[in-house]
């Protein structure tokens, strides 16, 4: 239970946007996660500040959860004030040779737009799920590309709630991560990128389309590849070699299209997702020697 003073303080900013007791299956990808304490829809950069400065008063952990699209919450659900950016934080400002996004712009589309307008860079972002927030906090890429290979700078609040913006040099990345500041919430990103014959990106863009929808699963709730690739080697190939494809527990099975998904097949906990990544773990240990590290976010509380 939070503190009266914090959810009257939240509730004074946001209104209708503080929800109490949210089940964040709503809010996830996968449709899987328990209750929020508090779930906060924040529209501008100033009301965020507010959330966040509220919290740091009262000592109070803020977390943001993005779209929801490589993270698995437990079933117990978040402690604390948990984020979700709203439609202020969806604009898109174009320019000849890059874009400002916002934290809450969808990958995929931004990849689509930019290929549209003769802007290279975010091909290999076509299909991509969740935000721009979640791609810079996960350094998220495919097919040889990644977001810190065109991020110009990122823009955000520090854990005081002032805004501030970090350019790429002070930054480090690296495969599937981003070293931000503690407590940093990402707002927005600035991207460079290459102006080139829009058919040409076009082009690639649609390659990348057309290899991800051959490859990966479709129609089925999932938070994309569970694990990182190892070095030299893919983890779906070596949970396929350790024969888990088609794995169940519970209502989660590991993919019979690609081993390094685990699906929804309805109904799923958090539990059940847990204990197929732990198999897969343990089998590719023993049949491999290689020990996979996840990929995907596991948060708040498990019974």
């Amino acid at each position: 239970m939070l503190p009266t003073p914090l959810t009257d303080a939240l509730s004074r900013t946001l209104g209708a946007r503080m929800r109490r007791d949210e089940p964040l299956a709503r809010h996830t990808s996968y449709r899987i996660g328990g209750p929020a304490d508090v779930l906060v829809l924040p529209d501008t950069v100033e009301e965020l500040a507010e959330v966040v400065r509220a919290a740091a008063t009262h000592g109070i952990p803020v977390q943001v959860l993005g779209g929801g699209s490589n993270v698995l919450v437990g079933d117990g659900g978040m402690r604390g004030v948990v984020v979700k950016l709203g439609r202020g934080f969806r604009r898109v400002t174009w320019q000849v040779d890059g874009v400002v996004a916002g934290a809450a712009v969808q990958m995929g589309r931004l990849a689509r737009e930019a290929a549209s307008r003769g802007l290279a860079g975010l091909e290999h972002a076509e299909g991509i799920p969740g935000t721009v927030g979640g791609a810079c906090a996960g350094n998220a890429g495919a097919y040889g590309g990644d977001l810190a290979g065109v991020l110009a700078f990122v823009d955000g609040i520090a854990r005081d709630g002032t805004p501030c913006r970090l350019p790429r040099a002070e930054l480090a990345f690296a495969y599937r991560r981003a070293v931000l500041p503690p407590g940093f919430l990402v707002t927005g990103v600035g991207l460079a990128l290459r102006p080139e014959a829009p058919a040409a990106v076009l082009a690639r863009l649609e390659a990348a389309r057309a290899k991800r929808t051959a490859s990966q699963p479709q129609g089925e709730a999932s938070a994309g590849s569970i694990f990182k690739n190892p070095p030299g080697d893919t983890a779906g190939r070596l949970i396929d070699a350790a024969g888990l494809k088609g794995r169940r527990v519970g209502r989660a099975r590991i993919s019979e299209r690609h081993g390094n998904w685990i699906v929804n097949a309805g109904g799923a906990q958090a539990a059940d997702v847990a204990a197929l990544m732990t198999m897969a773990q343990r089998a590719v240990w023993e049949r491999s020697g290689v020990w996979l590290e996840p990929e995907v976010k596991l948060v708040g509380s498990w019974r």
